[in-house]
């Protein structure tokens, strides 16, 4: 590209001398071939497939968080979300996405300086290949599971619980595991599953496989009601995807950012249209009131949010736009 800076710039050489002019032009036209090729070969280098590692940080005061993926996994939201499927498939498309739709399975480190907090845990083999991500992510953001002091669960479906476990063991050694009473009666309960659909079974198995080496451990504890549960970190209960669905509220130094969970799944269409529910719900209803609640809260509020399934790292502001709402993703940062 002709940059009208260089032929304007002064130089100490006499620029009438011929011979310079021709050897300026020579190394010019020499740069300029040089870059062409190095163009040509970086446009025939192979491409790498191998994924970059799904981490992200953020300060919320003095505390340091880091949103860290799962993967993602394609999810049929024209089927699932309830309202007309070609309306859903019209709203994707103006968007850029399409169905099946690719949804990000996230969750959140929280380093208070005292304890390392971690929200949710990715779906481990739960969901197939291209979730179970988390661990390596997180040795990569710079952490080990065994330093995991506690994990706090927004519900017990398997893309959020998956990751505690693997062919039974703990994956998070040291760690105490926190989730909604209602959840740990409903989803642990061999009697609920005993009865349920078929096709609802494997949520509870799921559940069980991830929970259960924890409570047998003494690493598992119920939370009974919204309150502090350490230092700068508090859970509100926020029921109707499932029964006992959390979301934790993370606050320092007058900053404060509240992770929601599975309030949303499909941002390009819950924000515009927050009544439309989705198949995972356990109670509609609820989960819209939950849903709405949260959402006037944060847009009038201002504070940040974070959810298991915007697209990574999941961490913005919601603003109001009439009776709906604007999703606002996190500005980028370069962590100092």
């Amino acid at each position: 590209m002709y940059d009208s800076r260089v032929a304007q710039a002064p130089t100490s050489l006499d620029m009438k001398d011929k011979n310079m002019k021709k050897l300026m032009q020579t190394t010019l036209f020499a740069a300029v071939a040089a870059a062409m090729l190095a163009g040509s070969a970086q446009a025939a280098a192979p491409m790498v497939k191998t994924p970059a590692p799904g981490f992200y940080r953020i300060m919320v005061g003095d505390f340091e968080v880091t949103p860290i993926n799962d993967g993602t996994v394609d999810l049929p939201m024209d089927q699932l979300l309830h309202q007309k499927a070609d309306t859903t498939r019209a709203t994707l498309e103006k968007n850029f996405m399409k169905a099946p739709t690719e949804t990000s399975d996230n969750a959140f480190l929280i380093n208070t300086g005292s304890k390392l907090v971690l929200v949710d845990s990715g779906a481990g083999a739960l969901f197939g290949p291209t979730l179970g991500k988390f661990v390596n992510n997180l040795k990569a953001a710079g952490y080990q599971p065994e330093q995991i002091d506690e994990i706090y669960i927004t519900h017990m479906h398997g893309d959020h619980v998956g990751g505690l476990a693997n062919n039974g063991n703990r994956v998070f050694p040291n760690a105490v595991v926190r989730a909604g009473k209602a959840d740990a009666d409903f989803w642990l309960s061999q009697a609920n599953m005993d009865k349920a659909p078929a096709d609802k079974k494997g949520f509870f198995q799921g559940a069980m496989a991830s929970i259960n080496p924890y409570v047998k451990a003494g690493k598992f504890k119920t939370i009974d009601a919204a309150g502090q549960l350490v230092p700068g970190v508090s859970a509100l209960p926020e029921p109707g995807h499932t029964p006992g669905h959390t979301t934790y509220v993370v606050e320092s130094r007058g900053q404060k950012l509240v992770l929601i969970g599975d309030l949303i799944h499909v941002a390009s269409v819950q924000f515009d249209n927050p009544q439309v529910t989705i198949g995972f719900d356990s109670d509609e209803k609820a989960a819209y009131a939950s849903r709405k609640k949260v959402f006037d809260d944060a847009a009038r509020a201002g504070y940040l949010v974070g959810g298991g399934h915007l697209q990574f790292p999941g961490l913005g502001h919601i603003a109001a736009q009439g009776k709906t709402y604007r999703w606002i993703p996190v500005n980028y940062t370069q962590m100092r």
